[in-house]
């Protein structure tokens, strides 16, 4: 599937500013596609969407299905008369830049409580009810799941009572009438959240703009999805792992990366067609226009890591069916649009995979400078069919990255400045232009960037355990300079869709 030139801005919901300590769907997500629009945007990324549990990362979710509670805007359930003002007003004097995940996680769940207790008063709608008929493939064991694990005050499942961790027929039943009311109320949730999302989606569409969901390539260990599950990943009998997820010791890391997801069966995925992931794709489908597969390269081939090892360094290298999938895939729900993140340590073989299907992978202009860089990621050796990325969730903000870099005197900041020309202070700003002056068609500049924010506004730092993901902008950061410099590299570099105008720009 080939895509036009256009450009776009990654910014995951919770970064987005709200008076209820995270972004969520409220009127702020509405003025951000407003914001999209007057820039002449066209693609809003955001991050994995789903309910996030230790460490709130969106990589590690209780479900690949389901979607976060923390999103759902307090003002729209006023809107629906399922809550009052008086009901959200408490939250206040939170810091507007970061958020606070356990007063945020207390505070949302309260009000949902309330909201919840309203909408049974109301007799349960038509619509509800047709959306648990529709999603009923997942939404039944995620939200018996997480009533399990609310009553079981957050511990793993394997912790539970064996009888219901492992689904006795006869603990099902017992427990689902035990847990009914609270199964009801995650049932809820999941209602809500979808109905909230697909308004935001529906308005971005109406304005020109498509946005790209992210599916990572694993599932959770603590999850809903391994629970009811288990014989397509790979725990035994005890639900202990036998073998987990990582990548290999590299230039970067003497013991690679161990990080203990499950990993699929793919013997048994495909007795069933695939199904597992043909349904995970297809949710995708309702709730994003473009789909971005993280670790793309686990489709070629996986590095299986026993579940009792210590470090990555005891791992091989294992074929996966990546090819009969995707095809499996594209044959029951037609040409999807896919890019994928092709980062690491990438094999002929794997680029013959994404080449095959046509997919764009991703280059990163904070790798591709020093004695380290990567020359696949400079961009005079682009592909069209690539997405070009100033950086990524990852990744330090551009502005921190060259600031530390300079600071060291090193020769990522010397081959930056040479190949860009360019011996001023903003580097951040040279960087975003180089980005849309490539001949990649897709470019997404991290919020972070568009804003030119230091390291302090940095989404995620990877192998650090907590402070990640709680980065929010304000309003108040966004001034019409900014507006005009990217609407104009936009048309310069003719990304915009409809009539080009950069003619008539005055530059």
């Amino acid at each position: 599937m080939g895509y036009k030139r256009s450009a776009g801005i990654l910014l995951h919901p919770t970064s987005l500013p709200s008076k209820y300590g995270i972004g969520d769907f409220g009127s702020d997500a509405y003025l951000f596609v407003d914001f999209l629009v007057e820039t002449k945007q066209t693609l809003w990324q955001i991050l994995p969407l789903g309910p996030t549990g230790y460490g709130n990362s969106p990589y590690q979710c209780f479900s690949a299905f389901a979607g976060n509670p923390l999103l759902i805007s307090p003002e729209k359930l006023i809107d629906e008369n399922l809550l009052t003002e008086n009901d959200i007003d408490s939250f206040t004097n939170l810091n507007p830049h970061y958020i606070d995940f356990g007063k945020v996680i207390n505070y949302k769940f309260s009000i949902l409580k309330k909201a919840f207790n309203n909408f049974k008063k109301k007799s349960l709608e038509k619509d509800f009810i047709k959306f648990k008929e529709e999603n009923n493939y997942w939404l039944k064991d995620f939200a018996f799941f997480m009533a399990l694990k609310n009553y079981h005050n957050g511990i793993e499942w394997t912790k539970w009572e064996k009888e219901i961790a492992f689904r006795e027929s006869h603990a099902l039943k017992k427990w689902e009438e035990k847990l009914n009311e609270e199964i009801l109320f995650h049932e809820f949730i999941q209602y809500v959240f979808s109905k909230q999302w697909k308004e935001i989606k529906n308005y971005a569409n109406s304005k020109g703009i498509k946005i790209i969901g992210d599916v990572p390539i694993y599932i959770a260990y603590d999850s809903a999805d391994l629970w009811a599950n288990k014989n397509l990943f790979t725990v035994d009998n005890e639900g202990k792992l036998e073998f987990v997820a990582g990548v290999p010791p590299d230039y970067f890391s003497k013991t690679g990366q161990l990080w203990g997801n499950p990993l699929y069966k793919w013997e048994e995925l495909e007795k069933n067609d695939f199904d597992w992931w043909v349904k995970r794709i297809s949710k995708m489908l309702e709730l994003v226009d473009i789909i971005r597969i993280d670790h793309f390269r686990g489709f070629e081939a996986y590095y299986k890591i026993p579940g009792n090892a210590p470090t990555a360094e005891t791992g091989e290298w294992v074929k996966a069916p990546g090819e009969k999938l995707f095809n499996t895939i594209i044959d029951k729900l037609g040409n999807v649009p896919i890019l994928a993140e092709d980062l690491g340590v990438i094999t002929p073989e794997v680029n013959e995979l994404r080449m095959k299907f046509n997919f764009p992978g991703m280059k990163i202009l904070q790798f591709a400078f020093g004695k380290s860089g990567e020359k696949r990621f400079l961009p005079h050796n682009y592909e069209k069919n690539c997405v070009v990325y100033t950086g990524s969730h990852d990744n330090d903000t551009t502005k921190g990255f060259f600031k530390k870099e300079k600071e060291k005197n090193s020769d990522v900041f010397k081959h930056a400045q040479f190949y860009m020309n360019y011996y001023g202070e903003d580097m951040c700003s040279e960087l975003i232009r180089l980005a849309y002056s490539s001949v990649a068609d897709i470019v997404i500049i991290p919020m972070q960037d568009i804003l030119n924010l230091d390291s302090e506004a940095r989404m995620n730092f990877p192998g650090k355990p907590d402070g990640n993901w709680q980065w929010r902008f304000t309003w108040d950061q966004i001034n019409e300079d900014i507006k005009n410099k990217i609407s104009k590299l936009v048309m310069l570099f003719e990304r915009y869709p409809f009539e080009n105008e950069y003619s008539h720009v005055i530059f």
